[in-house]
């Protein structure tokens, strides 16, 4: 699952400031949530977990916080979580006990069923910015105090390809709307979702997201499909929100035959740990170590690695991938211009 969007500037100790925040949702859409809506509505919280009952969490962006259960018990949670699945086009019951939708606003569900929670229903619902981010927000925001903004801006320009790395929670996917958003005016950018989370202030900005098999088993459209359904879209920029599979397989070979500017994410806890993570998706895509560092090498220009800290995310490394003397893939931090 990828990331939820998160505040990236510092708050004050004490600081009440989702007391003021706009609302995120009309009245309307907001009861769609239950007794979860003054929180899903509250446009200070970026995530909000129901772990079974009388275990409800919130994250207001600076850690998560215990919230009173407003009289949840499993019995409406199980209700709640099918609603909120149903409404995002998709369906959950014993035989799919896991499953991702996004709903009106870029609003993020994953709910999973007993038994394989062994605690009751869960739900985990992530909330975009009601405000997008930019990079000069994000620059103001001390976000570029290690790797500097006009280093990065110069990487777009150039029409790099770019991976965002980092773990969860760091802000890939808002630092990648921002870097989009950035790009020219005149450029087409076809963005591949497992469940559609960018939220990119461009023209010329259009997003696939996969869908999973009815409940006859017919119909799914995974990422890897989606990958080659946009190459037929003629992208400028081709952009894969997270690498998580053997899709990456179809992702360097687009990026590998011209289509320069593209990006993506991927969770890493550090940058010398994102070799190896390359290597494990493209196992996963039958390609040997060897085929696969040759391919990254070739199609990705520079890592970005973001941190999250206790205050504030940031961009904190840059890196580019060698070969190795055995032709394996190795990571060099790159600490000049």
């Amino acid at each position: 699952m990828s990331d939820p969007v998160p505040r990236f500037v510092a708050r004050r100790p004490g600081a009440e400031q989702h007391e003021t925040a706009p609302a995120r949702l009309g009245r309307r859409q907001s009861a769609e949530f239950g007794a979860l809506a003054p929180l899903v509505s509250d446009a200070a919280v970026t995530d909000v977990f129901v772990n079974g009952p009388d275990r409800l969490w919130t994250d207001r962006g600076g850690g998560l916080k215990r919230e009173p259960s407003r009289g949840l018990d499993e019995a409406s949670i199980r209700e709640l979580a099918v609603h909120l699945i149903a409404l995002g086009g998709r369906h959950i019951d014993e035989a799919t006990p896991c499953v991702d939708v996004r709903l009106h606003e870029g609003i993020r569900v994953h709910a999973v069923l007993p038994p394989i929670s062994t605690s009751g229903t869960l739900l985990s619902i992530r909330l975009p910015r009601v405000d997008r981010l930019g990079l000069s927000d994000l620059d103001r925001a001390g976000f570029f105090s290690r790797v500097t903004l006009d280093r990065v801006a110069g990487l777009v320009a150039r029409r790099e390809n770019l991976l965002i790395t980092g773990a969860g929670g760091s802000g890939k996917t808002t630092f990648l709307a921002a870097l989009l958003s950035s790009a020219s005016r005149d450029d087409r950018i076809i963005a591949i979702e497992d469940v559609a989370e960018l939220q990119v202030a461009h023209p010329h900005f259009v997003s696939l997201e996969a869908r999973q098999a009815n409940l006859e088993g017919a119909g799914r459209l995974g990422l890897e499909r989606l990958v080659r359904e946009a190459l037929r879209m003629r992208p400028d920029r081709l952009v894969l929100g997270e690498c998580r599979g053997a899709e990456i397989r179809e992702l360097l070979a687009a990026l590998n035959t011209g289509h320069d500017g593209g990006a993506g994410t991927l969770h890493a806890n550090s940058l010398v740990d994102v070799p190896a993570r390359i290597e494990a998706l493209g196992a996963l895509a039958r390609m040997s170590p060897t085929a696969i560092a040759r391919q990254t090498v070739s199609a990705i220009g520079r890592v970005l690695h973001l941190e999250r800290g206790t205050d504030a995310r940031r961009l904190a490394q840059m890196g580019r991938f060698e070969l190795d003397a055995r032709d394996r893939l190795r990571m060099v931090e790159m600490t000049d211009a």
